[in-house]
């Protein structure tokens, strides 16, 4: 079920996802579906400054799941606390001491299996951070 967005901030999100070349965001808004599709009634959470969009259950980090995150170089698929995430299929990158992101080149990035495996073990993580609280 796809969450029920206000006007304002879905149009904030393709604005987002719309500000790099075409290649770029077909990418992206291929990735939102994705999620979108994955993560019942997630909220986007768009930052026009950073050109990110979060997608959690509430705001700040704590409720945060994923984002996506645009630059010149393509889409990345950023995971909040990735470094805590069973990955045997080695998608993580980055070198932060929370976060990991995925590199996502194809489409093809977007169907393997591992990354759905990602985003439920990330969804996991979430629900165990929840009901630790």
């Amino acid at each position: 079920m796809k969450p029920v967005q206000s006007p304002a901030k879905h149009t904030a999100v393709e604005k987002i996802l719309r500000s790099y070349d075409e290649t770029t965001s077909a990418l992206a808004f291929q990735l939102r579906d994705f999620l979108l599709q994955h993560l019942d009634n997630i909220s986007e959470l768009p930052d026009n400054t950073a050109n990110i969009v979060g997608y959690g259950y509430g705001p700040g980090y704590k409720e945060l799941i994923c984002t996506i995150m645009l630059s010149k170089q393509g889409v990345k698929l950023g995971f909040y606390k990735g470094t805590e995430l069973p990955d045997p299929a080695h998608l993580l990158t980055g070198s932060g001491k929370v976060h990991r992101f995925v590199v996502i080149s194809s489409a093809k990035d977007i169907q393997q299996p591992a990354l759905k495996n990602l985003l439920n073990e990330a969804l996991k993580a979430y629900h165990k951070r929840k009901d630790a609280n």
